[in-house]
């Protein structure tokens, strides 16, 4: 009795709401016309993954283009970089004989 009496009708009312609603949703959701939304919409999710991956493919391809022309320009800069030292080291090498050259013409 005193467990009769604990029992809420309230309580026992959304007990049953939820049970019945929930028995509805498995029936809906496994019904023909929803096997078919789930079907549409999987395919536009497979269509939008198409369209996404090649939207990154192209942003790849442009990185890799933009990455080997930074990398030319930098051998270049080195390669120009590298000439002004050679040229620098000749022309202190020709100035260091003609100074060779003068004292020895000097001294004689």
């Amino acid at each position: 009795m005193k467990l009769l009496k604990k029992i809420n009708g309230k309580h026992t009312g959304l007990f049953a709401a939820g049970l019945l609603l929930g028995t509805a949703g498995v029936k809906v959701l496994s019904s023909k016309d929803a096997k078919n939304v789930y079907t549409k919409v999987t395919a536009a999710v497979l269509r939008a993954k198409d369209c996404v991956l090649d939207v990154v493919s192209n942003i790849q391809e442009n990185a890799q283009d933009i990455y080997a022309g930074a990398q030319q320009i930098n051998d270049d800069r080195a390669a120009a970089n590298e000439a002004e030292e050679a040229e620098g080291q000749d022309e202190a090498e020709e100035t260091a004989e003609a100074e060779k050259n003068e004292t020895e013409e000097k001294a004689e």
